[in-house]
């Protein structure tokens, strides 16, 4: 387990300003408010830290996978008119990442990105609906090799104010290869062709780069 590029400055500043609260309280407040403050900042820099952890792990490779792209929880999974870039129909898997899930976005697939934007927007909680298309997020659209585009969309949340995507238009790109962080609370949409046999439901809990969303016909 390392600590994510995308914490290092924000694990800079916590660090500092705990340490000026708590310098602060030490020579206004005495040694008792000095402990308690230590506590409550200890408590504090363990939650950023672990919002910020890389765990080391296998990703499942397999042709025809849809890989899931984020650590969450199934919130929808439905028909929907993707009209940003597909223009068509499409089988909508959404998946809700709390602040305690890993917060690194991966590919879902092998292709070439064909499509990339950042929209702003509004900072709803995530696990809305209209938050997928009201919210600040990116969309990204990947073509297989065999033709197929699916589109992955990176939703910002309530308590989220940074998207990073590394996706560039063009560029060839892996399953399982890093695409972006989203900082604390948000959700991670894909479209995908009708015909997608989907393996997971509702509610299920699923791991980036490992739980296996469906799979292309």
């Amino acid at each position: 387990m390392t600590i994510h590029k995308e914490g290092y400055s924000t694990l800079a500043v916590v660090t500092l300003s705990l340490l000026a609260i708590n310098a602060g309280l030490f020579l206004l407040a005495g040694m008792t408010a000095f402990k308690v403050s230590g506590f409550i900042s200890v408590f504090i820099f363990a939650i950023v830290l672990n919002f910020f952890r890389f765990p080391k792990r296998e990703a499942v490779i397999a042709n025809g996978a849809i890989i899931s792209p984020a650590d969450g929880k199934i919130v929808a999974i439905e028909e929907v008119e993707e009209d940003e870039f597909l223009k068509t129909k499409c089988l909508q898997v959404s998946i809700f990442m709390s602040v305690f899930n890993v917060h690194i976005n991966w590919f879902p697939v092998d292709g070439i990105v064909r499509y990339f934007r950042h929209h702003n927007g509004d900072f709803m909680a995530a696990y809305l609906p209209k938050s997928s298309t009201e919210n600040e997020r990116t969309s990204v659209v990947v073509e297989t090799a065999e033709g197929t585009q699916i589109l992955m969309r990176q939703v910002a949340g309530a308590m989220a104010r940074r998207i990073v995507c590394y996706a560039k238009e063009g560029e060839k790109t892996n399953q399982g290869k890093q695409l972006g962080f989203i900082k604390f609370g948000s959700r991670v949409d894909l479209y995908l062709p009708l015909d997608t046999r989907v393996d997971v439901k509702l509610g299920q809990k699923v791991s980036g780069r490992q739980t296996i969303i469906g799979w292309i016909k």
